[in-house]
């Protein structure tokens, strides 16, 4: 969530995380969050080149006080992207191991995160805030080499799990690590 204080736009979650961070320094953190897969009329993944690691990664983030997964999925695609849609469907949950991530700070973080795919899209490809370095579609058999392991096994469950691994052409995701 941002909120604009003294003319300056300021991500009230960073300040939150920030925050507890103070509070317990590098030990880890259970985040709750949603990400969105969002496909083109082409069938291209929508990526985006994350600001803080320059790796490529799926639009979302974490969970605002108050919010559902579902609204969290929608205000971060919004966010992150400026797409918007109003027909989410659940693919997955992940935790644990699964969903753990070391900062190059040394920060730890496990999250809960609920996966979507958004089923209907509108509005035009803009980055509205400064996560993104860059939006792009990819083909999924021309994903770029610098990608987030989660982007990964979130990518490689949805084929699974939507019957469509022939879209990979026989590839698994998991070696383009």
């Amino acid at each position: 969530m941002y909120l604009t204080v003294d003319g300056k736009r300021r991500n009230v979650m960073s300040d939150y995380v920030k925050a507890l961070r103070q509070q317990v320094g590098t030990m880890p953190l259970i985040l709750v969050g949603s990400t969105v897969i969002v496909f083109n009329e082409e069938k291209q993944i929508l990526l985006q080149l994350r600001s803080d690691i320059r790796m490529w990664g799926l639009p979302g983030g974490a969970m605002e006080p108050g919010e559902s997964l579902e609204d969290t999925a929608r205000r971060e695609l919004l966010e992150e992207t400026g797409l918007q849609t109003s027909q989410l469907r659940f693919i997955t949950m992940l935790s644990g191991q699964q969903d753990y991530y070391l900062y190059p700070n040394g920060d730890e973080v496990y999250g809960v995160t609920a996966v979507f795919i958004a089923e209907q899209i509108e509005g035009q490809l803009t980055m509205l805030d400064d996560e993104s370095l860059q939006l792009a579609y990819f083909s999924l058999d021309a994903l770029p080499s610098n990608m987030v392991k989660k982007a990964i096994d979130i990518i490689d469950t949805f084929l699974l799990k939507e019957n469509v691994t022939d879209w990979m052409k026989g590839r698994d995701l998991v070696e383009r690590l």
